[in-house]
Parts: C-alpha cells; structure tokens; sequence
C-alpha cells in the first residue's frame, strides 16, 4: 500500500477558462451545497484533461457527462471521456482532506479513478493519484497508487484495444473502385507517397490504365509512433477472378519500413492464407492473389502486438 508522499504527483495552476465555465455552472444549481459541488467537479475534470492532453492521450470534453449543464444539475458527475478507453472519474477533494467521496451512481462504468486536490482559493490543483476502481462511498487517499501507474495503465489498454481484431465494420468494395466509388481513407497514391509513386514498379502498373491503386495511411498510434501506407492494386478488367496485390510502403518522407512489420492476407474466417515480413532496410513489401467474385478477405498489418485489419469484398 502506498504512501501519498512518496509517489508521483502534479502541481500546476487551474486555468482562467476553466475557473470561468465552473462559476457560471456553480450560479445555475439550486443551493450553495449543490453549487459548490459543481464548481469542484468542474475543475477536477478540467484539470484532469490538460494533465492527460499533455501527456499525449486524445480526450473528448465535450462528450463528457460532467461537460453537459443538464447531467451536472441532476447528478454528481466528474468523467472524463478518452478517446477508444472510456470515462475516467475525476474526483475533487479539498486540502486536507483524508477521504475522497465517489458517488454511488459513478461507481460503474468507469476505467478509473483520479483524485484531485483543489486549493481554497480555487486556482491550483495537485493531481494525487488513482484507482483502477472502487468499492464504497469513501475511497481513503494513502490507497491512491501513483500517477506513474495511471500513465502506463492507460498506455497498456490503449494498446490492447488497439492489437485486437475487431472487424471494420466497412467493408471495401473493391469492384465499385473500377466506378471510381473509394471509401473514405482510401487516397492517390501519389498523394500518400509523394515523389515515391514514380518508381520504375509504379510506372510498368499504370501503362495503358492497365491497373488502378488506392492506398490508405496506417497509423499504429502513439506508443509506437509509427505509420505505413497499404497500397491495393487492381486490373481495370471486370473478369470473374480478379488479380490483387497490396503492398506496404514507407510514409512519404521515410526511407525503410519498420522491422518485423507484418503484412498479412486472411480469409473469411480470419486464417491467415499468406504473409510477409520485414527485416531491415526494407523499402517495400508485396503480396499477390487471386480472388473469385463476391469472394471476402482481410488485410492485416500488425507491428509487434498493435495490429490494423482492413476488410475487402469482391463485388
């Protein structure tokens, strides 16, 4: 168990924005009580998202429980929203305090809890720790584990949500694309590969419109920093089966891919039918197969345990 004193904590002042937007939602409650439970909640929240935007985590204020005059009326509300994660609880406490209180109807749906300490004069705060969860109204403080802890919390979950499979719920119809009908994402290649889109392998594809290709950017997120560009190729014939190859290019700007960057077909199932594979100074890597029409599979690019699967269908 944790002592408060000896763990990581941050300091810093509350902004006059923020202290701005809790006094005009203090002004609207009902009681003083009420009033001023909405004033620290305000900026516990606040305080909690600037903390966290400048550590790199994407937030949504604004579709926050505790961002929303009317929630805040009717209930004691402190989430903040994370992008992919869900609502963190940012729970106020007063200095001096020993015991911070978590309400019962914010004691679910939460991926955690944050305690902060709100001067008297309401224009500084101190982050004092977390908690992955709570058991009862009264949460003590020396239980708080450290904001070092809460940082590689959100990391890790970030990361674990991100290298599951779960299916695009578009699907890519890579007929239509013969129509000129591309899903959103799905880009020139020239604009995504600058002066790369040149190369010699690029020139022989596009003779006489022969071939049509689309790429799109994968972005692998912030714990590894790193993006690729997939490309599709596709004959501008309707035939029965039609010939696919897809590729894996560095972002424009970038020479090599990363190592052991994994390009993947799968089959309806979700087995994997052929691969490829990295290894240094890589400039590229390709995969070439048929398919028959109506005929769906995926494309996985995975980069150590963070994964990205497109979703095709022949049609």
């Amino acid at each position: 168990m944790n002592n408060i004193t000896d763990i990581l904590t941050f300091t810093a002042p509350i902004s006059p924005d923020a202290r701005r937007r809790a006094e005009q939602l203090c002004k609207q409650q009902a009681t003083p009580e009420k009033g001023e439970r909405v004033r620290l909640n305000t900026l516990s929240v606040s305080f909690v998202n600037l903390y966290l935007q400048c550590m790199g985590f994407e937030t949504d204020l604004e579709n926050s429980d505790s961002w929303n005059p009317v929630q805040q009326t009717f209930l004691d509300v402190a989430d903040l929203s994370l992008k992919d994660l869900g609502a963190l609880e940012c729970r106020p406490i007063l200095e001096g305090e020993k015991f911070v209180y978590i309400p019962e109807e914010v004691q679910s749906d939460r991926i955690g809890y944050v305690v902060v300490q709100i001067s008297k004069s309401y224009r500084e705060a101190k982050l004092l720790g977390f908690v992955k969860e709570v058991t009862s109204d009264l949460l003590p403080i020396r239980q708080l584990q450290s904001l070092e802890d809460l940082l590689e919390y959100l990391e890790v979950e970030i990361e674990l949500i991100r290298s599951l499979h779960i299916p695009n719920k578009t699907l890519v119809r890579l007929k239509q694309w013969l129509d000129n009908i591309i899903e959103a994402g799905w880009q020139e290649v020239e604009t995504l590969l600058g002066t790369q889109a040149n190369l010699p392998a690029w020139s022989l594809r596009s003779e006489a419109g022969a071939f049509l290709s689309r790429g799109k950017l994968i972005d692998f997120g912030i714990l590894t920093e790193q993006a690729v560009v997939l490309v599709v190729t596709l004959p501008q014939d309707n035939e029965e089966e039609m010939d696919i190859i897809v590729e894996i290019h560095p972002k424009s700007g970038q020479d090599y891919l990363p190592s052991n960057l994994q390009l993947m077909v799968l089959d309806f199932e979700g087995g994997c039918v052929m691969e490829a594979q990295t290894r240094s100074n890589n400039k590229n890597i390709q995969l070439q197969f048929s398919g028959e029409l109506g005929e769906r599979f995926s494309i996985k690019v995975a980069l150590g345990d963070v994964s990205v699967v497109e979703d095709f269908i022949i049609c």
